[in-house]
């Protein structure tokens, strides 16, 4: 599969985002996990890369599978707020 650059980016935030799990990026960009793996190691510094696998591996929320049942949000209802949508 071909990505465009502004799909590559939005894939890789996915990535780090600790409550978006692989199954999302799935879904959405037809990227299954180990696909997004070997996207994250060629655009990451070795290092980052290796402490985003630490951090991510056997994490609950990256893994739908792992989630508590019930949970089927892919992200904290804070986390999208409308930036100045308190300005008046």
């Amino acid at each position: 599969m071909h990505l465009t650059e502004e799909q590559a980016s939005r894939i890789i935030e996915m990535a780090w985002e600790d409550r978006t799990p692989f199954e999302a990026i799935e879904q959405l960009y037809g990227l299954p996990e180990k696909e997004v793996i070997k996207l994250m190691r060629s655009n990451l510094k070795q290092k980052t890369f290796k402490n985003w696998r630490a951090r991510v591996s056997g994490r609950k929320t990256k893994h739908a599978s792992l989630r508590p049942e019930g949970v089927e949000r892919g992200y904290c209802p804070s986390q999208y707020k409308l930036k100045g949508g308190n300005k008046k």
